[in-house]
């Protein structure tokens, strides 16, 4: 039995990728800063928090660190914790850098230190690609990150690669585009967007605010990004992927057809809030995920449309497993 320790697996990603590695044999260990008071509610929400080990672990810590891979040795390291909000990087760079960058650091200098055979599987973003334009960025694109968030992941990403080929340890990124579930915070976006259409196909007056309009991005379905993180570390060497749908879209059209999916005008309840305008932001976001077919034989199966009707399913009541999985 292979044993993975999940940090940050109280966040979507690591309570989907826990679901997975249990489906697939694993003895799974999930990292929070203080097991003892979290509430693992993803966890729970998916009916397995019994069947997961929970340990305390501060991956800022470089102590706590050393001390959790002593304790749990494990086979395989799935790093995807830290700030996950682009927005509130800008209200918090120092925590956003510290969080994911440091934290980054101390695993790979944990594992150098106690054992080079563990497989570790960093979550790098496309956020690190900054403004891609018309042309979809693959894994050469150059980095040219626009936020707090951007840079931290692109600090990281740079890590794994530098330990990768200085210490030959099995280390590789997944540069993960936008993904969703009913898993997601309501301060995301798409869930806010989700939820809101929800209340007011139920009769709420309340109005959607949003902020720019016009930005473009690949929107993907989170169970199927999960798949991708394990596949990477079956691989025989380890690599960088770019792991999206190919396809982006505005996200007024995201909101367009989210109100079609309730059968509801848009216009007639969004506001636009420029408060909700950030400092800098990514215009076009688009995503080439050829290396991932071919050398991983993933594909993303659920585009944007998917996305939509199975969120808004989660929000009408629909059992959760039929819609993460059915």
């Amino acid at each position: 039995m292979k044993t993975a320790l999940i940090c940050g697996i109280s966040g979507q990603d690591g309570a989907l990728l826990a679901h997975l590695l249990l489906r697939k044999g694993y003895r799974v260990v999930g990292g929070a800063r203080d097991a003892q008071v979290a509430s693992f509610a993803n966890l729970r929400r998916l009916g397995i928090l019994d069947r997961v080990t929970t340990l305390s672990l501060s991956l800022t810590d470089f102590r706590s660190v050393i001390q959790a891979l002593i304790k749990v040795r494990p086979d395989e390291i799935y790093n995807l914790s830290g700030q996950t909000s682009v927005g509130l990087s800008f209200e918090q760079p120092v925590e956003t850098l510290e969080s994911i960058s440091i934290a980054t650091l101390n695993l790979l200098e944990s594992i150098r230190i106690i054992s080079q055979d563990v497989r570790l599987y960093n979550a790098s973003s496309s956020e690190c690609f900054g403004n891609s334009g018309s042309h979809p960025a693959d894994e050469n694109k150059l980095f040219h990150p626009r936020s707090p968030y951007g840079v931290a992941k692109a600090a990281a990403h740079w890590q794994v690669a530098n330990y990768r080929e200085a210490y030959n340890l099995f280390c590789c990124s997944g540069i993960l585009f936008n993904h969703e579930s009913p898993l997601r915070p309501e301060r995301f976006v798409t869930r806010k967007i989700i939820s809101a259409v929800a209340n007011i196909a139920r009769g709420s007056t309340e109005a959607l605010e949003l902020g720019n309009l016009d930005v473009i991005r690949d929107w993907g379905w989170a169970p199927e990004y999960v798949e991708a993180m394990w596949l990477m570390l079956q691989q025989e060497q380890a690599e960088d992927y770019v792991i999206c749908t190919g396809r982006s879209v505005s996200l007024k059209e995201f909101v367009k057809l989210s109100f079609a999916a309730a059968g509801l005008d848009w216009e007639a309840h969004i506001r636009v809030n420029n408060e909700f305008y950030r400092a800098s932001d990514i215009a076009e976001s688009r995503g080439a995920p050829t290396k991932a077919l071919h050398q991983l034989g993933w594909k993303a199966n659920v585009e944007v449309e998917g996305v939509i009707q199975r969120m808004l399913l989660a929000e009408q009541g629909v059992d959760l497993e039929q819609v993460l999985w059915g």
